[in-house]
């Protein structure tokens, strides 16, 4: 093997090493992005859980009144209201998936 066939073949491999570099640094990203995303929708499901229960208890005790019921309404528009304000769509094409950073129509109609 001579001298040139030597450097072609380290340079060929040092090469695939770049490659491979760009790959895994790519998959780095796409993994820390699904963290974040899971990350994201465990808090969410947590919060969700707490609010059914919450409901859930809510909706045992019996001889609601029309005050009681009225103030139910009210707090669930402000429930969703925060949620909006968390960052999530409330709106009824995208109930529930994280907003961009601009406003949504379809969620601000609801408000109106």
């Amino acid at each position: 093997m001579n001298k040139k066939e030597v450097l072609d073949r380290f340079s060929n491999l040092e090469k695939q090493f770049e490659d491979l570099q760009k790959d895994f640094s790519l998959l780095k990203n796409d993994l820390v992005q699904l963290m974040e995303e899971n990350h994201q929708l465990a808090h969410e499901n947590h919060h969700l859980h707490q609010r059914l229960e919450d409901l859930t208890h809510k909706g045992d005790s019996k001889g609601a009144n029309d005050e009681q019921h009225s103030k139910r309404v009210g707090e669930g528009y402000d429930n969703l209201a925060r949620i909006y304000e968390e960052g999530f769509h409330i709106c009824h094409v995208y109930f529930g998936t994280p907003r961009a950073e601009e406003d949504c129509m379809f969620c601000l109609k609801f408000f109106n």
